[in-house]
């Protein structure tokens, strides 16, 4: 198989399962293609880990992996047209309500270790912290396109995607606050 087909040449893509051919410029593209950067990003982020020696390193190697692999998940779920939505398999083609309860543990587990600032935080404490905040904000920018694509009839009511995003951000958030160790606040003068 070759890795070009010239089928996008004109500027088209195809939707998974047979699916209709769509502008590589439609809503549901850019979502899909937005989740795809975070997991480039994600990738970038668990590479910025050293040794994986310490503990915390270890364990949030180990959870970005588990998420550049459920983003996988979303993105197939994003870009599978409504009429093939019946073909989705939970937890592996279609974002389950329990992957989004398992984001809100895994928050849950590392806000009980390393507590929240307060205060705004400057990204930048820490290579691989600051790696995690470039990835938040692509997830965010990602979930941005998909609130766009449900608005406009894209994703159904019952999708789990967009809670799945959301909740992605704020663990991603806490993630680089524990990969930094702790935070330094906005304001002042160290």
């Amino acid at each position: 198989m070759r890795i070009y087909t010239r089928k996008g040449d004109a500027g088209t893509t195809g939707l998974l399962y047979g699916g209709s051919r769509i502008s590589k410029a439609d809503l549901r593209t850019d979502a899909y293609g937005s989740t795809d950067e975070a997991v480039s990003d994600l990738g970038l982020a668990r590479a910025s880990f050293g040794a994986l020696t310490d503990r915390i390193e270890a364990r949030l190697h180990r959870l970005i992996l588990r998420l550049q692999r459920e983003l996988f998940v979303v993105g197939a779920e994003l870009a599978t047209s409504a009429d093939r939505r019946k073909r989705l398999k939970p937890e592996t083609t279609l974002v389950t309500t329990e992957m989004v309860t398992a984001l809100e543990r895994e928050i849950d587990a590392l806000e009980a270790d390393h507590p929240m600032p307060t205060e705004f935080v400057i990204p930048g404490e820490s290579t691989s912290g600051a790696a995690i905040d470039v990835a938040r904000a692509t997830v965010r920018r990602a979930e941005r396109r998909i609130v766009a694509l449900a608005e406009a009839g894209g994703l159904p009511s019952d999708s789990q995607v967009m809670p799945y995003m959301n909740r992605l951000a704020d663990l991603l958030f806490v993630m680089a606050r524990a990969a930094d160790g702790g935070f330094r606040p906005l304001h002042g003068d160290e």
